[in-house]
Parts: C-alpha cells; sequence; structure tokens
C-alpha cells in the first residue's frame, strides 16, 4: 500500500521460525521501542508487533508463535497458520537457525508449498561456525529459489539487510521466486481425485491445493473447517476417501524430509570429527537429577538475593520518599480544606498508585532475570529437571520457577507464569500462585506467632502454617488439572535449546514490556481497588471504626465467632485486600496503638485473642484471598473476571473452612483457654 501524500508504502512483513530460532531477536532488533503486545483475537496467545522504516517503505512486522511446522498441533501453530494462510501478508520471513538446518527446512518447504512470498533469515551463523559446520548461503538461495539473508541477530549482524530483501521480494510482484514444489507423483494423483470430489465454487478461506494437501496430511483443523462448509453427502464421500489413504501422509512427509536432507546435504559442510561442546558438558551437570537441583537451588537463590538485597531497598525508599513524603505535601497542601479530600488524594489515590510504583523494583529484578535466562537458554533446562516433581500435583516443569517465586511475592509468580506453554497448566499456575506464603504473609506470621507462643512453639506454628498453605495448593492443582484441565499436559516433550551469549537488547526489551503492560493493566484495577478500599473505610463517619468496611466488620461477628474472631479482627483481615501487610497497620489504628507499630500491637492483640483463635486467623490469613495488586496481575494474565472471580472465590471458601476446623479442633486441645 502506497500513502498518495507522502509516497510512504507499507508492506505487512510476518516473521514465521520455529522456537529457539532467535526469531525475537531479529524482531526486536528491527522494532525496537516501536513494539506493541497484545493478545491475538480471541486468544491468551500474546501477539507482538512493531514497524521498521526503511527508504521510503514501512514495515508493519508481526511475530508469529514459534512453530516447527503448519500442521495446528497446539494454539501457537494454529494461529501461526491461520496467519500466514489467510491473511496474506505481504512477504514471509522465516527464520531459521544456521546450526540446525535440515530440521528448519521442514517448515521452509511447507511455507513454499504455500506459495507465498518468502525471504529466509538465515540465523545463527556464529553458533554454527563454533560448531565447525559452514553453510553456504548463496547455494542454499540457488537451491530454493528465495533470497536468503545469512546473519547473526544476537550480534545485530546481518539483520539490516533483511529489509532490502523483503523490498525486492514485495517488488517481483510473485508468490516465489521458484515455482512451489512437488508433494510427490503419489499425493499429486491423490491431491487431483480429492479435488474432483469438492464443489467448484468451495471457498475456505486456504489456499485450495495447500488445503486438500493438509487434509491428506490428516489435520484435524482443516477436517473440522471442510466438514463445517461441504454438504453431508459431500463430506462422507471425502472423509471416506481420506481413511481409504490414510497412509498418504507417510509419503507427503516423506517427501519433505528427503528434501531437507538432500538440500542441507549440498549446502553444509560438517567437521570430521565432532568434539564434545562446552553446552553438552555444561548439561551434564545442569540436567543431571542432583546437579541440576542443586544449580536450580543456586540460581534461585540468587534471584532472591537480587530482590532482597537491590529491589527491596529500592521499593522502600519509593515508599518512603516518593509515596510517603508525596502523602506529607498533598496533606499540608490541602489543609483546611475537608479531611476526607486530604485522605482520599493521599491514602486512596497516592496510597494506590504508589503500591503499584513500590512493585515496580522487584518485578522489573524478576522479568530482568526471567529475560535473561530465557535467552541464555537455561530455562528449558529448569523446567526439564523440575518436571518430576511437578507430576506429583498434575503440572509440569515450566510451572515451578513461578510458583516458587511466590515466596517473595505473588505478583511475579502470576506474571511469570507465561513461561508455562499449555493454556490449561498456564491458568492452572496462575489460579495456584496466589497459595504460595508471599513475604508479607511471613510478616504477619512472625507478629502472631511471637505474640502468642514462646520456646519452640512460634517456629513449628509458622511451619504448620506454611505446609498447610502447601498441602492445599497441591491438592487444589490436582483437582483442576485432573477434573478441569484434563488431557491436556499429557506428555512433556520440549527441545533443549543452546546456549548462547545473551543479547542484551533482547533482554531488556523483554523485561521492559513485561513490566509495562502490569503498569498499564494491572495498576489500573490496584489504583481503582485501593479508592474503593479507602472509601468503604472512610465513609461515612471518617474513623475505621465507624466506616463501611467497620460495619461490615460488625456484621460478620457471627461468622467471625466460628473461628473466634470479633469485628476488629475481621476488618483487619478485610483490609489486607489492598496488601497484606495492610493487616497490620489497620489493626494498629484500631487498637490504638498507631501505624505499624508491631512490638506494641502484640500485648494488645494477645488482650482480645486467645491463642486458638489466633492460630485460626494465621490460617484465614494465610490463604485469604489474594491482595488487590495479585488479583490484576490474575485479571491481566488470564483477561477474564471468571477466572479472576474464581481465584478469590475458592480461596475464601477453602480459608474459612480450615480456619474454622483449626479453631474447633484447638479448642479440643485446651488451646482456646
Amino acid at each position: 500500500m502506497t500513502t498518495a501524500k507522502t509516497g510512504i508504502k507499507t508492506l505487512t512483513v510476518a516473521l514465521a521460525g520455529s522456537p529457539n530460532t532467535g526469531k525475537s531477536t531479529v524482531f526486536n532488533h528491527l522494532t525496537g521501542l516501536s513494539q506493541h503486545v497484545g493478545n491475538w483475537p480471541g486468544k491468551t496467545v500474546e501477539q507482538k508487533t512493531g514497524t521498521c522504516r526503511h527508504g521510503d517503505t514501512v514495515l508493519h512486522l508481526v511475530d508469529l508463535p514459534g512453530s516447527y511446522s503448519l500442521s495446528a498441533n497446539s494454539l501457537e501453530e494454529e494461529i501461526a497458520r491461520d496467519y500466514v494462510a489467510r491473511e496474506a501478508p505481504d512477504v514471509l520471513v522465516v527464520v531459521v537457525d544456521a546450526a540446525s538446518l535440515e530440521r528448519n527446512l521442514y517448515l521452509v518447504r511447507e511455507l513454499l508449498e504455500l506459495g507465498r512470498p518468502l525471504v529466509v533469515a538465515l540465523n545463527m551463523m556464529d553458533v554454527a561456525r563454533s560448531e565447525g559446520l559452514r553453510v553456504d548461503a548463496k547455494a542454499l538461495e540457488a537451491v530454493l529459489g528465495v533470497p536468503v539473508v545469512p546473519m547473526m541477530a544476537s550480534r545485530g549482524r546481518g539483520v539490516s539487510d533483511l529489509p532490502t530483501a523483503v523490498k525486492a521480494v514485495a517488488a517481483d510482484g510473485c508468490a516465489a521466486l521458484s515455482s512451489p514444489p512437488s508433494p510427490g507423483a503419489r499425493a499429486e494423483a491423490l491431491l487431483a481425485e480429492l479435488d474432483d470430489l469438492l464443489p467448484a465454487d468451495l471457498d475456505l478461506g486456504y489456499p485450495q491445493q495447500w488445503a486438500l494437501l493438509k487434509l491428506l496430511e490428516g489435520d484435524a483443523a482443516l477436517a473440522s473447517s471442510f466438514r463445517e462448509v461441504l454438504p453431508q453427502a459431500a463430506w462422507e464421500r471425502v472423509d471416506a476417501f481420506l481413511q481409504q489413504h490414510a497412509d498418504a501422509v507417510l509419503d507427503i512427509v516423506g517427501v519433505r524430509y528427503e528434501w531437507a536432507t538432500d538440500i542441507s546435504d549440498r549446502v553444509l559442510r560438517r567437521p570430521q570429527r565432532r568434539r564434545l561442546l562446552l553446552g553438552e558438558r555444561v548439561d551434564h551437570v545442569v540436567t543431571h537429577p542432583l546437579g541440576g537441583i542443586l544449580a536450580f537451588a543456586a540460581m534461585l537463590f540468587g534471584v532472591y538475593w537480587l530482590m532482597f538485597t537491590v529491589a527491596a531497598p529500592i521499593q522502600g525508599w519509593l515508599d518512603e520518599q516518593l509515596v510517603g513524603a508525596n502523602a506529607a505535601r498533598i496533606e499540608s497542601a490541602l489543609e483546611g480544606s475537608p479531611d476526607w479530600l486530604a485522605s482520599l488524594m493521599a491514602d486512596g489515590l497516592l496510597g494506590g498508585a504508589g503500591l503499584v510504583l513500590t512493585f515496580a523494583p522487584i518485578l522489573a529484578i524478576l522479568f530482568l532475570v526471567l529475560a535473561l535466562l530465557e535467552d541464555v537458554g537455561y530455562m528449558a533446562r529448569a523446567a526439564l529437571v523440575m518436571d518430576r516433581f511437578m507430576q506429583l500435583i498434575g503440572l509440569r516443569g515450566r510451572s515451578f520457577l513461578p510458583l516458587f517465586i511466590g515466596w517473595g511475592c505473588n505478583v511475579p509468580a502470576v506474571l511469570g507464569a507465561r513461561i508455562v506453554e499449555s493454556p490449561g497448566a498456564r491458568l492452572t499456575t496462575i489460579l495456584v500462585a496466589p497459595l504460595m506464603p508471599c513475604a508479607a504473609r511471613m510478616v504477619i506470621l512472625a507478629l502472631f506467632t511471637s505474640a502468642f507462643f514462646s520456646g519452640m512453639m512460634p517456629t513449628l506454628v509458622s511451619w504448620s502454617m506454611v505446609t498447610i498453605n502447601l498441602a492445599v495448593l497441591a491438592v487444589v492443582a490436582l483437582l483442576l488439572t485432573r477434573f478441569v484441565f484434563r488431557g491436556e499436559e499429557s506428555s512433556f516433550v520440549m527441545e533443549l535449546p543452546r546456549y548462547h551469549v545473551p543479547n542484551l537488547r533482547t533482554v531488556l526489551l523483554a523485561a521492559w514490556q513485561r513490566l509495562w503492560t502490569f503498569v498499564k493493566l494491572a495498576g489500573t484495577i490496584i489504583v481503582v481497588m485501593s479508592l474503593l478500599v479507602w472509601a468503604l473505610s472512610t465513609f461515612p463517619a471518617g474513623e475505621i471504626e465507624d466506616s463501611v468496611i467497620g460495619m461490615i466488620g460488625r456484621g460478620l461477628e457471627p461468622l467471625g465467632a466460628l473461628v473466634g474472631l470479633d469485628w476488629q479482627m475481621i476488618v483487619g483481615l478485610l483490609t489486607s485486600f489492598v496488601a497484606k501487610e495492610q493487616t497490620v497497620a489497620t489493626l494498629g489504628v484500631i487498637l490504638g496503638v498507631g501505624g505499624e507499630n508491631g512490638e506494641a500491637l502484640k500485648p494488645m492483640l494477645a488482650e482480645i485473642m486467645v491463642p486458638a483463635a489466633a492460630i485460626a486467623f494465621l490460617a484465614l490469613q494465610m490463604l485469604f484471598i489474594p491482595c488487590v495488586a495479585t488479583v490484576g496481575a490474575i485479571w491481566k494474565e488470564t483477561r477474564s473476571w471468571r477466572w479472576t472471580g474464581f481465584s478469590i472465590g475458592y480461596m475464601l471458601v477453602i480459608s474459612f473452612s480450615v480456619a474454622v476446623l483449626i479453631y474447633q479442633m484447638a479448642r479440643l486441645f485446651s488451646l482456646g483457654v
């Protein structure tokens, strides 16, 4: 498309490729900060688009999900296949790993069969060279009949040549620089017979010959499309034909593999003797049943060290200097105005926005580390090592890291679940992540156990509470995977990508995108919910004791009696929805000791509660509904109020049920007197 006034041409370019070929690195290098991250329409899979200006042409780039082939074996592959086949971008760029050329050529062959304008980005030439492989890019271009651009995207070399090749192919105006390869003599004969069984005016929205070829391969998604548009009698004839020639897929796939092997042999020179690579020697340690666990533990220790030694002080500084100091300035500026207005601005609006800001350092550290580990190639190894443990609760290895991060904060745990590939397992990980005992819960746990118990009892009670949380998490995950998302994670097969030097640009962009997405979407919810809780705890009288939330607390006293709690403790629990540590501040205000003075609060707690009620309150608090930041993260990741509401609802039911059970049992053992 060309804009008449400016003469600027616009080309839509789709980036395709198998996972771990450096496709995202190419995309990041070309688009930089012009990227937009969202979701594919009606899907939970992330969509990345961006623009690249090259002379008089603007390239609108679409980063397709990684796909090994154009057969729809997963949601990601279905999205990629439908886009290249139905949307018909101006040019397709397929990113190929030069060090795994033969395997990557299978997808290239399928794209050539589709007959779209194609450019091959031959990436990781440096990796191939380090393994003693020599790929002749010019020979590959001559054999394929389409432009081949050699590059080392991690170093930024060769990527700038890609727009030139894209423009040349788009200007040529042909589907490909050579005719689509033949699927084989038998397949061509079967395609002709199959075509005769179909109405002449049939329109599926796909190129018909390509769709028929996929039908012969047994592609379930294409078969469903044919079934929907064909009359019943016509479909029965087609189905009978397909069953009669069910073995045709072996011929079609065999022709592709022979083609890929032949081309690889012609353009690739391999070393005579293969040496053991450094990455393979490292894998002997990091994928070993024992060594892998130790390496994973060391990595997690490093993550927590960074979060608590680097991020936590920054978080405290932001809370003090940006939130606390500005709250004081707002109150001073609004002196003489109604008290509720100053409170609204300082406690409600600034408090909510400040909560988002104070999360930023922790999330930034987490996202940087995750992006770095993904880019290096370690994340796949960690998932492999932890897989056998996660199978016990119906999940897979990729779910372990985000759940473990939940020890520090549930928000990054929920956001980190996007590394889980299966939609069902990803949603299960998101829904159970808030059950991880976060640092804020541990603060309350330490306060209450030291207030009511002495000797070894605080340690025993604390570990009991943590154990209950983990047990509930395991049971909920098992129930979800067995009865709600059953069948989605029946196997765990993954490719271990090669180790390579991380690309700083890719790592920083990935971390920034995730952080900015959280601030934009989840931050909005946090501010709104903080304002709502402020209103409920302020009106109508201005004091929390006589506020709406105070009245709700008094109204819930009969229910609280089942766990030995009066209205004060119930209000403290309810305000933990803003932030778990808010319970301490709320109880301090209600009991007259002010702020977050935990030491002064301990004797007051002992006066209004018995030990049995304290244990029940701890269980209730540890399992209680997620804080508003976590709720925002859940909504952001699921884009569903139904699942967000489900997470709140099931935790509310479980927390109260466990608390009642503990309180009644504790009373039987005379802890309540």
